[in-house]
């Protein structure tokens, strides 16, 4: 089979293993006890950092490069305004927790090879992403809605050119070279909606558990357009009131706040997703400019697993993910690692 045929099938795969994962949850929560709606609000806010970078899969290509910091306020802190619009909103649960955050962020992108100094017309195009984006969520402790509205700038501007060199020439890294015929300049808007159903199981009173947590959402915009379903699971001692660890969209994300229930746990954590991508302006290039582009994948399947420490009011993550091949001829898959800290306050 073609390599390209065994990664759309790949995406198959990862849509089928959520659709089984979304009835065994359904199931589930028929024959065992899941975690109750909480009825206290959470009185603290949360800061968060996520670096996601392809130097934890010894790569420096595609999705090279991402950062983002983020602060969620306390669910006793959200405005009665924001409250009503929220319930307004299609698909929100009237009953979940509110709570709002910001987020600013830049991600990166470049060929196989950084140090050629001409145009690589069938690779990953160079190019640069500097957004702010601003969230709010309904959690019930069972289910969570998100809405968020990033806006941006992709090109130059995002200075994502500067920062590259400054960290290689830091580290002593390869200088990467074509950053001249990266995409240039254009504003960015994305609108993203994404629901998780989340089932836990705990073993009191040892304090261990697992749950399952089938996701779906969707981006529109001139960034990101495209439709993305997944599931994943968790198992580990003290669960926290969280939804898996973040990470920086197009992905399927956790979640920047949690809340701890003892002053320890742990967990692992694994799951697959799949996206139908209509747009995707890093591949595509730029929407009303000439620009270097490639031709993308309309299915792409990704995998991710990872480690998750809470101590007190502080969690700890690391996820690596592994994608399938995005666009045709694509030299290397995409993989990189997200870390992330987020602590309590």
């Amino acid at each position: 089979m073609p390599m390209h045929e065994r990664y759309a099938h790949a995406s198959v795969i990862a849509l089928a293993a959520t659709l089984v994962a979304s009835a065994a949850s359904a199931q589930s929560t028929a024959d065992a006890p899941t975690a109750p709606s909480r009825t206290v609000e959470d009185t603290k806010g949360v800061y968060s950092v996520s670096f996601e970078n392809d130097i934890f899969a010894g790569g420096d290509n595609n999705y090279t490069n991402g950062v983002r910091f983020s602060y969620y306020a306390p669910e006793s802190e959200v405005p009665s305004w924001l409250d009503r619009t929220a319930n307004a909103m299609p698909f929100f649960a009237e009953e979940g927790h509110k709570r709002w955050g910001i987020s600013v962020g830049q991600n990166m992108y470049t060929p196989d090879d950084i140090t050629v100094r001409t145009r690589q017309p069938n690779d990953q195009p160079y190019a640069g992403f500097l957004y702010g984006s601003a969230t709010v969520v309904s959690d019930t402790g069972s289910t969570l809605d998100t809405f968020q509205l990033t806006l941006g700038v992709v090109g130059p501007s995002s200075y994502a050119e500067q920062t590259q060199k400054f960290i290689h020439k830091i580290t002593d890294s390869p200088t990467p070279n074509g950053w001249d015929f990266q995409l240039k300049d254009e504003p960015a808007l994305i609108l993203s909606y994404e629901r998780k159903w989340r089932s836990l199981y705990e073993f009191t009173p040892f304090g261990w558990g697992v749950d399952l947590t089938p996701t779906a959402g969707v981006n529109l915009g001139n960034v990101y357009t495209n439709a993305v379903v997944g599931a994943y699971a968790r198992f580990g001692y003290d669960l926290p009131s969280d939804y898996g660890p973040p990470l920086i969209r197009p992905s399927l994300s956790g979640t920047d706040f949690f809340t701890p229930n003892r002053d320890f746990g742990w967990y692992l954590f694994g799951g697959v997703e799949g996206q139908a991508v209509a747009r995707n302006i890093f591949l595509d290039g730029n929407t009303f400019r000439d620009s270097d582009s490639v031709d993308k994948e309309p299915l792409v399947g990704g995998v991710q697993a990872g480690i998750a420490f809470t101590v007190y009011d502080t969690r700890i993550a690391y996820t690596h993910v592994i994608r399938s091949d995005q666009f045709k001829g694509q030299r290397a898959r995409e993989e990189f690692g997200a870390l992330n800290v987020a602590f309590r306050f």
